[in-house]
């Protein structure tokens, strides 16, 4: 009786080893998941090369599969808790969501090559450089860049229906980096 139960905690520790080992990331991966362009979710560890080259490696669960995803290929990806986004190829990371979605570009996928068959196409990627923030408005798919030459534009458009929105923008002196509130406040206009 004694070795059958040594036998039954052996054979469970090894099982809660293996399921360990499976929920454990591999070196250098963060636990993740990307939404493909056909929609599908996929999830895993995630070793990102965001900066680097627009791309990010999963692997699954076992860390056995391994693939390159590039930001063309991909709508979005969670890495822990950073949430990005994925407009003609280029990473943005996302800093506040809803109708209108606050983003920091996070990669520069312009130059990099796509294949068509045996036939290279070139992206073009998005303006900007990475570092710099921008507004998407998720009605209408338009994705603005916010410069201190545009600032202006950009926010009166953006919250044209939102006065407090408006005015929140104004207030932070062309830094594009504190509209993060003003973002907000229009996203949650019509909640009571």
């Amino acid at each position: 009786m004694k070795m059958l139960t040594t036998i039954t905690v052996i054979a469970l520790s090894i099982s809660l080893q293996q399921a360990t080992a499976q929920t454990e990331a591999p070196a250098g991966f963060k636990k993740g998941s990307v939404v493909l362009a056909d929609k599908s979710i996929v999830s895993g560890f995630i070793k990102e090369k965001i900066k680097s080259n627009s791309s990010l490696v999963l692997t699954d669960e076992k860390g056995e599969k391994k693939k390159l995803y590039y930001g063309s290929e991909l709508t979005s990806a969670t890495i822990e808790d950073n949430k990005y986004i994925c407009l003609k190829g280029d990473f943005f990371k996302v800093l506040t969501e809803g109708e209108l979605v606050y983003l920091q570009k996070a990669s520069d996928a312009s130059g990099q090559p796509s294949y068509n068959g045996t036939e290279a196409l070139f992206n073009n990627g998005t303006e900007g450089t990475p570092g710099d923030y921008f507004i998407y408005d998720n009605r209408r798919n338009d994705l603005k860049r916010i410069s201190k030459k545009s600032f202006d534009n950009v926010i009166a458009a953006s919250f044209a229906d939102c006065v407090a929105a408006l005015d929140r923008a104004k207030m932070v002196h062309n830094d594009p980096a504190q509209l993060k509130d003003a973002v907000e406040l229009y996203n949650n206009r019509n909640k009571k």
